[in-house]
């Protein structure tokens, strides 16, 4: 029998919004699993393209891809916030 690599399914979203007449773009990344979009893994705001929300989004998951090489699993930023303290 092989080796059992332990990997995560996410997503990102990507959402536009106006902010003060400012057009603005948001990216954060979840589960693919999770329906409810309040406690991602991680996020970015204020993005002023779409472009750049994406590859904010994209240089994260390769981070997160180093991580569960390396057998660390992320965690959401709830938890994040929890250990901090």
């Amino acid at each position: 029998m092989g080796n059992v690599v332990c990997g995560m399914k996410l997503k990102v979203r990507v959402v536009h919004y106006h902010c003060h007449g400012v057009d603005c773009w948001y990216a954060d990344i979840d589960d693919a699993e999770d329906r409810q979009p309040d406690d991602p893994f991680w996020y970015v705001d204020g993005c002023r393209t779409q472009a750049e929300a994406l590859t904010a989004a994209c240089t994260q998951l390769a981070g997160f891809d180093q991580l569960l090489a390396s057998g660390v699993l992320p965690v959401r930023l709830s938890e994040a916030t929890a250990q901090a303290a």
